[in-house]
């Protein structure tokens, strides 16, 4: 019996599980099926609010005010976070790696709307943004405000929760289908999606295999960070898991040129998806994944996903984030 945390009720669950019909088409033998987790909502869709679910309500237990979190300038977290505050009448504060755009697209033209108040951070001054976070949290205090401090993603010990309890959802999802894929592939960033499929896979009993595609970092980072969150997990809620066991499958080789940048060959499985299934896909997190997943597939026997029949694939969201990389898409005329 698992002693679950306080949570919020937040996000539109549960999301259905669909077969990419046509897409699978391509794949000899495989069945590729989508959680459609960018379904939990319209302006705060995807993976974020999950976890959000669970940190928000940490952050009201101990009476804050105010929410502090930081990520890149098309953040899906940050503008799931700042929408969220809004509803909850809480105010939000965002770090966003970079320098302020000319123009304001995507993820941050909604941070906007919601009136957060927005610091930029250099790129090559982001080693310091969890510094630059305490002391606005110290700012915040003087001025008779309690902000709550939220990592990038929301991935820590207790953004782990958003992750676990959706595998209790895919447990449900598995009895209705009749099946239990093979594997259970998602992308990881930050870690918490990873981290938490990985323990809710290991307290559900599931025979799934979990296997992430890095869009940053390498393996060795989320090995790192991951046992890191699970032992932290373990020792705030007095949970017992053998961490040792946990498998921590990142395949590498599909970041291409970085974080956020897509190759041609990742845009070019967007618009397929797109064109075949009506799936939206975003060239950061989901589109890097996906082109991932495929091209091990089609490795077969060589492949990570060697001898998959069914193979589930978590849409994380992110839809916002096709917008300002709209231009780098050829289409036929």
């Amino acid at each position: 019996m698992i002693d679950w945390p306080s949570r919020l009720n937040l996000a539109q669950l549960p999301t259905p599980v669909t077969r990419l019909e046509k897409y699978s088409a391509q794949l000899d033998g495989v069945n590729l099926w989508v959680k459609r987790d960018e379904l939990t909502g319209t302006e705060v869709s995807g993976n974020k609010i999950r976890k959000l679910e669970f940190t928000i309500a940490e952050a009201l237990n101990q009476s804050c005010d105010t929410l502090i979190t930081c990520g890149g300038l098309q953040s899906n977290h940050c503008r799931a976070t700042a929408i969220l505050a809004t509803r909850l009448g809480l105010k939000v504060h965002l770090i966003l790696r970079g320098s302020e755009p000319d123009t304001l697209e995507g993820n941050l033209f909604l941070d906007y709307l919601t009136g957060a108040t927005i610091t930029y951070l250099p790129q090559d001054q982001w080693r310091t943004h969890e510094t630059l976070a305490r002391e606005i949290q110290q700012d915040y205090s003087k001025g008779g405000n309690k902000a709550y401090f939220i990592p990038i993603g929301a991935s820590d010990e207790v953004g782990l929760w958003g992750y676990i309890a959706a595998c209790q959802e895919l447990q449900e999802d598995f009895e209705t289908l009749g099946f239990e894929p093979e594997y259970i592939v998602t992308a990881t960033g930050s870690g918490g999606t990873q981290g938490g499929l990985i323990v809710g896979a290991e307290l559900f009993k599931m025979s799934s295999q979990v296997l992430a595609f890095n869009v940053c970092d390498d393996a060795a980072y989320f090995e790192r960070k991951i046992r890191s969150d699970i032992t932290l997990w373990m020792q705030r809620y007095k949970q017992e898991i053998a961490v040792g066991r946990l498998k921590i499958n990142t395949v590498e080789g599909y970041v291409g040129q970085g974080y956020g940048i897509a190759s041609a060959e990742v845009l070019d499985t967007i618009a397929d998806l797109a064109r075949l299934d009506g799936i939206f896909l975003d060239p950061v997190y989901t589109g890097k994944a996906f082109h991932g997943m495929v091209s091990e597939i089609r490795r077969g026997e060589q492949g990570k996903l060697a001898g998959a029949e069914n193979v589930l694939f978590i849409h994380t969201g992110g839809l916002f984030g096709l917008f300002p990389q709209q231009q780098y898409f050829q289409f036929g005329k």
